[in-house]
């Protein structure tokens, strides 16, 4: 049984959230404290973790930051605040997914579906051979999932690496950011798309040379991206 951490200081959300998640067969855990939430993040074993930005002893951010250090598992980061930077901010930090408070207990359960059922046939391939694409310096172990840029290794997140690798397997096509959405986080963006532009640019700040000036992910104005090779 797939288990899920809960980190929310609200007790009534909290247990909104087990209840609709175990009725759909998953294992949960709460923690109602930054500190102890990511003590338990950190030694014991979990399939994703939901996390909410405002908690007391220690903030969603350095939670986030501290477990993306050690694990790669699906983040989605919750809060009642709707900044863009704070999205901005916890999507940089290397959260899987950003959602707003108030939602509906059965969109965090759709997500969480989603999120785990793409990350399941990411990492749970028994391919024999590594899975390798190479363009010009970069090769990307799809296998193994490391990237190197002119035989030095770079550390990507899940997601990064999901959209590096399908816009790299895909090269000169151009996608819209919706299309990027859909077939990286399984869903459609809900009107929200801004995760699709906080990832591009972190993948550029490892990638290129000069992120200022991409030689590899390019933006269409007005369009989208595409990898150019």
């Amino acid at each position: 049984m797939s288990r899920i951490l809960i980190i929310e200081d609200e007790e009534a959300i909290a247990d909104l959230e087990k209840d609709y998640l175990e009725l759909s067969g998953f294992e949960v855990e709460i923690k109602n404290r930054g500190d102890e939430g990511l003590s338990t993040a950190l030694s014991e074993e979990f399939d994703l973790i939901v996390l909410d930005l405002m908690l007391p002893g220690v903030d969603g951010f350095e939670i986030c930051k501290k477990i993306r250090e050690e694990k790669n598992i699906p983040i989605i980061m919750v809060s009642a605040k709707k900044d863009d930077i704070d999205k901005i901010r916890g999507l940089g930090l290397g959260a899987d997914d950003y959602m707003t408070k108030p939602f509906s207990p059965s969109e965090l359960v759709a997500r969480v579906k989603a999120h785990m059922a793409r990350y399941d046939r990411l990492v749970g391939s028994n391919a024999k051979n590594n899975d390798i694409i190479e363009i010009r310096g970069i090769r990307i172990d799809k296998t193994a999932r490391r990237v190197t840029v002119d035989g030095v290794e770079k550390a990507f997140t899940g997601k990064e690496f999901d959209l590096l690798t399908f816009l790299a397997e895909n090269p000169n096509h151009v996608y819209t950011k919706e299309e990027l959405f859909r077939e990286i986080w399984d869903m459609d963006s809900i009107g929200d798309i801004a995760t699709v532009t906080v990832h591009i640019k972190k993948i550029r700040e490892k990638i290129e040379y000069d992120s200022a000036k991409p030689q590899y992910i390019e933006t269409i104005w007005g369009v989208g991206y595409r990898f150019k090779v």
